[in-house]
């Protein structure tokens, strides 16, 4: 496992009021009362030791498959529907969202290899991230990868904790399956709008890994 380059300044500065709050804690109160002082190391400790596995990005193989479309991002499969898409392709899309919590993996990843088309930054609300509107009307970043085989937009979704979206990819860039696409903080979700005619390969509250499980096949042969 290794720590994302997102993480360096929030890791530093948390372990930094980490040693601030103890020093004080054990100054002022570990002599009367112990007991609190006890309870704020644990407490802060957890803090810190969440804040560093939030920016984790463990040892994994990546899926490498041309006819296969991966999830960029770990999670849970929170819609799989057919939608109007207004962004990009101007007709009808199967949208499949993957939601991530605080405690899963938030690096996010090239669902395809192919040219990107097409990225856009929406500044937006922070409605919770499963909530139906989210996909429209929250801060997200938007792209288009296409490929021999298909066309698919990718947005990175920010959620109510959610204040950062990082987006690495530029129009006109060639990009590999399972590379980093991005990174968003602190709970959010991302949606894959899909052809029509693709094979959709997971369901509804199915727990997911970004760059490993199969989100669906092209029809394309």
């Amino acid at each position: 496992m290794t720590i994302h380059k997102e993480g360096y300044s929030t890791i530093g500065i948390t372990a930094l009021i980490f040693g601030i709050v103890n020093v004080i804690s054990f100054e002022f109160l570990s002599a009367d009362w112990p007991w609190l002082a006890a309870i704020i190391f644990v407490a802060t400790l957890f803090f810190l030791l969440f804040i560093v596995s939030f920016f984790r990005i463990p040892r994994r193989d990546l899926l490498v498959d041309s006819n296969k479309i991966v999830c960029p991002a770990d999670g849970k499969v929170v819609v799989i529907e057919e939608i109007a898409d207004t962004e990009y392709f101007n007709d009808n899309r199967i949208q499949v969202s993957i939601f991530m919590s605080p405690a899963n993996v938030h690096v996010n990843r090239n669902p395809i290899t192919g040219l990107v088309k097409y990225s856009k930054y929406h500044a937006g609300k922070y409605l919770v991230a499963w909530h139906p509107k989210s996909s429209t009307e929250n801060e997200r970043h938007c792209i288009v990868i296409e490929n021999n085989k298909g066309v698919i937009l990718v947005k990175q979704i920010a959620g109510a904790l959610a204040k950062r979206i990082s987006n690495y990819l530029t129009v006109g860039q060639e990009v590999k399956q399972g590379e980093e696409m991005g990174f968003i903080k602190f709970g959010s979700r991302v949606d894959v709008l899909l052809p029509l005619d693709a094979k959709i390969e997971v369901q509804l509250n199915q727990v997911v890994k970004g760059g490993v499980t199969v989100m669906a096949t092209f029809n394309t042969p």
